[in-house]
């Protein structure tokens, strides 16, 4: 898996990118919970639930079906006010591509069983041909040796730059929109 790290960095650089206009500090925070969550499921090895199984790691939490019903929850539950009406499936969009930006992210590792994208209704596992990024340790204090050092530097690389990259979209297409709204106003 890629680190949590990388999957919170995607998940903001894709909200940025996706979304205009101002956000709560709770969207943010919810868009972060999204990218590393498909990752409750190691919980499942404590309970005896094998790797390969469906509810096992990059089973189902990692599938396009628990994507999509989480982000009916996010918008369900932290955005159903009147206004949020119009933002709704937009919002909708953005949780459920930073969730699903968790496996597309697992299936570049060189590590694993790979994810069950069509899970439950296809428990094959399937990574991508290129496979750039090293396999995270799962433990937190694995990451203060020279592997771990390493991995972040893999992650810099080949997720840290892209991300930067949709960040800076993002940011100007705020830009823009802001230079619209100040150009109508003065034309008025």
């Amino acid at each position: 898996m890629a680190s949590a790290f990388a999957h919170g960095v995607v998940a903001l650089a894709l909200a940025r990118a996706g979304l205009r206009g101002a956000l709560p500090w709770y969207f943010w925070l919810l868009a972060v919970i999204s990218a590393i969550l498909p990752d409750v499921d190691v919980l499942g090895f404590h309970a005896g639930i094998a790797y390969g199984d469906l509810w096992g790691h990059r089973g189902m939490t990692h599938s396009l079906l628990f994507a999509g019903l989480w982000s009916m929850v996010m918008v369900g539950v932290f955005f159903r006010g009147q206004n949020w009406r119009r933002q709704r499936v937009g919002l909708f969009i953005v949780f459920f591509i930073i969730t699903v930006s968790h496996g597309l992210l697992d299936a570049m590792t060189n590590g694993g069983l790979g994810i069950a994208f069509f899970a439950p209704f296809d428990e094959t596992r399937y990574f991508f041909s290129f496979r750039p990024l090293a396999v995270s340790p799962l433990g937190l204090r694995a990451f203060f040796d020279t592997r771990g050092l390493y991995i972040l530097y893999n992650e810099m690389i080949w997720i840290g730059l892209p991300s930067l990259g949709l960040l800076v979209i993002g940011l100007w297409r705020r830009y823009q929109m802001a230079g619209r709204v100040n150009t109508r106003i003065h034309e008025d």
